[in-house]
């Protein structure tokens, strides 16, 4: 989760009225850049799965570690994903969207440079492949909470 004035700087330049709207392109930006936490949204086997990932930003990319399984051979299979991050605190919830593709880092260079993010796998595993996604779009919507209105 964000810190209240994380998520107001976010208003800055969206588009839309005072209970939601559209996020302009950098805060969507800055959104990634303020979390560590997503969801990649991948074929596997012909059927939508849903995993949980630590990531980080870096040089326009997405980039995050996993180790051979399901999430790795699907992205292999079919590298169009979405990914997902959201936050909220007690007057603001935002979510954003990226669509793109997947790629399975294989030059010792690449790697190397990965391997230099600030980057360490949440759960003790070994995690030694590398992934970045490659964004295509990058949307992202932002609102105030608030009680649901009366029905009419």
């Amino acid at each position: 989760m964000n810190s209240a004035s994380n998520i107001e700087k976010f208003w800055e330049s969206a588009v839309g009225d005072d209970s939601i709207a559209e996020m302009s392109p950098d805060a969507c930006l800055l959104a990634l850049e303020s979390n560590t936490l997503g969801r990649i949204a991948i074929a596997v086997a012909g059927e939508a799965e849903i995993f949980p990932v630590n990531y980080v930003l870096h040089e326009g990319g997405i980039y995050f570690r996993t180790a051979p399984g399901s999430k790795l051979l699907g992205l292999t299979a079919n590298p169009n994903v979405a990914f997902e991050i959201d936050g909220f605190d007690d007057i603001t919830a935002f979510s954003v969207v990226v669509k793109g593709t997947a790629e399975r880092l294989e030059m010792q260079s690449e790697i190397a440079a990965a391997d230099l993010l600030e980057l360490a796998p949440w759960a003790p595993t070994a995690k030694y492949r590398w992934v970045r996604i490659v964004p295509n779009t990058i949307g992202g919507r932002i609102f105030r909470r608030g009680p649901e209105p009366d029905r009419d």
